[in-house]
């Protein structure tokens, strides 16, 4: 009686591509839910008021300063010692890209029904596409990696974290960015949905290699 051991296939949620795809269907999810809280027109998140101020003092368009900021964030990367990954690179483009698309594609919200119905879609959507993109694994956002290496430099994630949104929002809402409904209710709401959604999505490490199982047949 002799034994054959086969290990079996690797799952998919190792792959390559199924990384990949988890990945870039994050960003354009979060691309399109943010032109949803644009249209709604109640308000934005604290990058996004920062975003838009801006936009509206230089006639950049919003997408392309969406990737003009996230360019210099990176930046901000180098004293640090952080490394971006193919997620980081690609979050930097391609939310930017998906915005400037979407925007003529979805229609600015009339009437109070909608205008709730296209914030509160932004803001559920927002948060799966972050659950999507960081579960991915392939690197964080240019705007999560300054928080974490300004962390990893001996301080408090929650004050970084505070320090951070609170400038880029009062910086945004000086220059002309929308600050109204929507950015209290994004504050009080991301944290609990990223909360649901990170796990949900979220993919073993590239690096830790899956369970080995093996089966085992017999003949005689």
């Amino acid at each position: 009686m002799t034994a054959t051991d086969k290990p079996v296939p690797m799952p998919l949620r190792y792959r390559p591509v199924r990384r990949l795809a988890q990945l870039y269907a994050g960003l354009v999810l979060y691309g399109v839910s943010v032109t949803l809280m644009i249209q709604a027109r109640l308000g934005l998140d604290p990058w996004d008021v920062f975003h838009q101020g801006l936009s509206r003092r230089t006639g950049i368009r919003f997408g392309w300063t969406v990737i003009a900021v996230s360019g210099l964030v990176l930046l901000l990367w180098i004293p640090l010692r952080q490394r971006p990954g193919i997620g980081t690179l690609s979050n930097a483009v391609v939310i930017g890209l998906v915005v400037d698309a979407s925007l003529p594609l979805i229609p600015v919200a009339h009437g109070w029904p909608l205008r709730w119905a296209f914030l509160i879609a932004g803001i559920v959507g927002n948060g799966i596409a972050t659950g999507l993109y960081i579960g991915a694994r392939l690197g964080p956002g240019p705007r999560d990696g300054l928080m974490t290496g300004l962390a990893a430099r001996g301080h408090s994630i929650r004050v970084v974290r505070t320090t951070i949104e609170v400038s880029v929002l009062l910086t945004g809402w000086l220059l002309g960015g929308t600050v109204c409904w929507a950015t209290v209710l994004y504050a009080v709401s991301i944290g609990p949905l990223a909360h649901v959604f990170i796990p949900l999505f979220a993919l073993p490490h590239p690096a830790a290699p899956p369970h080995p199982t093996r089966t085992s047949t017999a003949t005689t």
